[in-house]
């Protein structure tokens, strides 16, 4: 799995003129058919999305490329989830989020859930990653909880990447840094490996 930009042509044009890396071994990935379609929900309505897949021309591995509007096994965008996660903040309820968002209760309950477990695994990802780009960073201050701090560390790291690369949505640039496996249920341990 590897996440890509949400342009289909632009990812096609990449993957044909070969120049995205597998991560697995970091050989050159080339076509290899599409990933089942489904449907994303988006704060603007439901989205049908059918992601490429790629082959490694060096080990030979498969990889489903990932828009960053999305996380594995999510079926909400991802800036709705990144909503939810800025609402627990500011001290509002998983109900109260999920009338606001239109989602069920018990999704929303389920991010915030997710999310509370691995506070400190993404606070710590997030604050290298700002750090990788951004050399000349201060240090990352407390917010005042466990979810604060890690939605801090993941604003610091967006900034930082925007600093760098140019104006991002701050949701999928986390998508792109925890490599889509933000909320996953079932996680490799890549991104939070240090």
């Amino acid at each position: 799995m590897l996440i890509v930009c949400p342009e289909r042509a632009w990812v096609e044009v990449e993957l044909v003129g070969g120049r995205l890396g597998c991560p697995s071994c970091r050989g050159v990935l080339g076509p290899w058919g599409h990933a089942r379609e489904r449907v994303l929900r988006c704060s603007s309505g439901d989205r049908l999305l059918r992601p490429r897949r790629a082959r490694c021309r060096g080990c030979a591995g498969t990889h489903v490329l990932v828009p960053e509007v999305a996380l594995v096994r999510r079926q909400d965008e991802v800036s709705v989830i990144g909503a939810a996660i800025e609402a627990k903040v500011a001290g509002q309820g998983y109900r109260r989020i999920a009338r606001r968002l239109g989602v069920h209760a018990d999704t929303v309950r389920g991010w915030l859930r997710r999310f509370a477990l691995r506070v400190e695994l993404i606070r710590a990802h997030f604050t290298r990653c700002a750090i990788a780009l951004d050399v000349e960073l201060g240090a990352v201050l407390p917010a005042g909880s466990g979810v604060a701090d890690a939605l801090e560390a993941i604003a610091v790291a967006a900034r930082a990447w925007v600093l760098r690369f140019g104006p991002g949505d701050p949701w999928r640039i986390a998508s792109r840094l925890s490599g889509g496996v933000l909320l996953a249920t079932r996680a490799p341990a890549y991104p939070w490996a240090g």
